[in-house]
C-alpha cells in the first residue's frame, strides 16, 4: 500500500503538438475526480448529526452534550489528520490517497449503521467516529495538491472556489440521500450505511479519474503552459522538499499562516454550530420533524453554491487575487444572516430556511478563500501542509467545539447562547483576516 500511495515518476515529455490538447483533457478530468471524490467524502463524514435525533428517541439517557462528543472527537482527529496527512500527501501520489480514504470512511459509516447494539454506550460512538474523522482527513490534502498542480495562481480562485462548491454538493445530498435511504429501508441506520454505498461506488470512480502532477503525465508544469509564473517562481519550484523544509521554514514560521489558521477556527465553529445542529435545534425549538429539517440542511448547503462561485470570482476579478478582503466581506454579510436566523426564534419554518439560505450563500465562500490563501502562502509542493495546518485549527478548534461545545451551551444557556458565541466568532475572523492583507508567498 506504501508503494501505490508513492508520488508517481515523471514520464516521457509529450510531443508539443498534443501538449495543449492533453492538458485540457486531463485538467477536465482530474478536476472532475476530486471534484465527485470530495463530495463523496461529505456523504458519509457528519452522518451521526443527522442521526442525533433518532439516537435521544431510542436512548433518552443521553443529552445534546453527550451525543455532542463523537462529533468533536470526530472533528479532533479530523483536524490532526488533516495536518498530518498533508505532510504525507505533498509526497504521494493523490489518486490511491483519496480512494483509501473514502473506502475506509464508507467501512466505518456501515458499522454505525448495521450495529445498533453500539448505542448503547458511548465509548464505541466515540472511537467510530474518531476512526472516522482519521481517515477523512485523507481527502482534502490530494485534492490541494491535485488543484495547485494543475491550475496556476491566476485561475486558482476561480478553480478552487468551482471545486469547493463540492462541499456543499456533498453535503446537501447527505440529508437526501439518507431520508431516501430512512424511507427505503424504515431504519434509521440507513442515515448511515446508504450514503456509504453511494461513496463506495463515487470512490471507484474518482480512482479512475485521478491522475498525479502534469510532468507525471509527461506536461510542463502548468506556470509554464498557462505562461502564468508568480514572483520569484523557479524550476526549484518543481522539486520536492524535505518534510523538514516543509514544516518548519514554509509552515511554521509563517506568521500569516497563523493568522488564517486562527481566522478559521472561528469560522468553522460557525459553519458546524449551524451545520451540525439543523436537525436538532429545528426539533428543539420548533418541533420540526426530520423530512422537514432535512430539506432546510439541503438549503444551506446549496445556496452556497452561487455564493462561493461568487466569492472566488471576487477574489480574483475584483480583489486582484487578494484573498483577504473576501473573506472579511463574505463574514460581515454572514454576520447579518445569522442574526435573522436567531432572531426568528419562535417565528415560521420559512423565515428559518430563508436564513440558513443566507448563511450557508456567504459562509462556504470564506471558507473556500481560506484553503485557497494558504495555498498561494506557500510554495506548492508545500500546500498539502499548508492545507493541513490552517484545517487543523479548523477542526481541532472550530469544529471539535461545535460538536460537544455547542450542545453543553444549550444545555446550560439555551439557544440564545449558542447564537452569541457565533457571533462573536464571526467579528474575530474578520480581525484575524484583516492582519493577513499584506501577506506573500514565501520563496524557495
Amino acid at each position: 500500500m506504501i508503494g501505490i500511495l508513492k508520488s508517481a515518476p515523471h514520464t516521457s515529455p509529450v510531443a508539443p503538438e498534443h501538449v495543449d490538447s492533453d492538458y485540457k483533457r486531463l485538467r477536465l478530468q482530474v478536476f472532475a475526480g476530486i471534484f465527485v471524490g470530495y463530495a463523496a467524502s461529505y456523504l458519509i463524514r457528519k452522518n451521526f448529526s443527522l442521526a442525533i435525533p433518532d439516537i435521544m428517541d431510542a436512548y433518552p439517557q443521553y443529552t445534546k452534550a453527550d451525543l455532542g462528543l463523537p462529533m468533536t472527537w470526530l472533528s479532533l482527529t479530523y483536524g490532526a489528520s488533516k495536518f498530518f496527512m498533508g505532510t504525507v500527501s505533498d509526497r504521494s501520489n493523490p489518486r490511491w490517497f483519496l480512494f483509501f480514504g473514502l473506502i475506509f470512511s464508507a467501512i466505518i459509516q456501515i458499522v454505525c449503521g448495521v450495529n445498533k447494539d453500539l448505542y448503547t454506550s458511548l465509548l464505541p460512538l466515540i472511537i467510530l467516529q474518531s476512526l472516522n474523522g482519521w481517515v477523512q482527513g485523507m481527502c482534502w490534502p490530494p485534492c490541494g495538491k491535485t488543484l495547485v498542480h494543475w491550475f496556476s495562481q491566476k485561475e486558482r480562485g476561480r478553480a478552487v472556489s468551482f471545486w469547493n462548491v463540492a462541499h456543499n454538493v456533498g453535503g446537501g445530498l447527505a440529508p437526501q440521500i439518507a431520508l431516501l435511504g430512512v424511507t427505503l429501508f424504515h431504519d434509521w441506520g440507513a442515515k448511515f450505511y446508504a450514503n456509504a454505498a453511494v461513496a463506495i461506488v463515487i470512490a471507484i470512480g474518482a480512482l479512475f479519474l485521478l491522475r498525479d502532477t502534469p510532468q507525471s503525465c509527461g506536461l510542463p508544469p502548468v506556470e509554464v503552459h498557462r505562461n502564468d509564473i508568480p514572483d520569484g517562481y523557479t524550476a526549484e519550484h518543481e522539486r520536492e522538499l524535505s518534510t523538514r523544509d516543509i514544516l518548519i521554514k514554509y509552515v511554521l514560521c509563517n506568521k500569516y499562516l497563523w493568522y488564517i489558521a486562527i481566522a478559521n477556527a472561528f469560522v468553522y465553529f460557525v459553519r458546524y454550530g449551524i451545520a451540525d445542529w439543523i436537525p436538532t435545534y429545528l426539533k428543539d425549538a420548533k418541533g420540526f420533524a426530520f423530512n422537514k429539517s432535512a430539506w432546510a440542511a439541503a438549503a444551506f448547503e446549496y445556496s452556497a453554491i452561487p455564493g462561493t462561485l461568487l466569492c472566488g470570482w471576487m477574489s480574483d476579478k475584483v480583489f486582484k487575487s487578494k484573498r483577504a478582503p473576501a473573506t472579511m466581506l463574505f463574514m460581515g454579510l454572514s454576520l447579518l444572516g445569522l442574526l435573522l436566523y436567531w432572531f426568528n426564534a419562535k417565528g415560521p419554518l420559512w423565515i428559518d430556511i430563508a436564513a440558513l439560505i443566507t448563511i450557508g450563500f456567504l459562509i462556504y465562500g470564506p471558507i473556500m478563500i481560506i484553503g485557497l490563501h494558504a495555498l498561494d502562502l506557500v510554495p506548492k509542493k508545500a500546500a498539502g501542509t499548508a492545507a493541513g495546518f490552517t484545517g487543523f485549527f479548523g477542526y481541532v478548534f472550530g469544529s471539535s467545539i461545535a460538536g460537544a461545545g455547542v450542545g453543553a451551551i444549550a444545555d446550560k444557556f439555551g439557544w440564545n447562547g449558542v447564537f452569541s458565541v457565533m457571533a462573536v466568532c464571526c467579528i474575530l475572523t474578520i480581525f484575524f483576516s484583516a492582519l493577513t492583507l499584506k501577506g506573500k508567498a514565501t520563496t524557495l
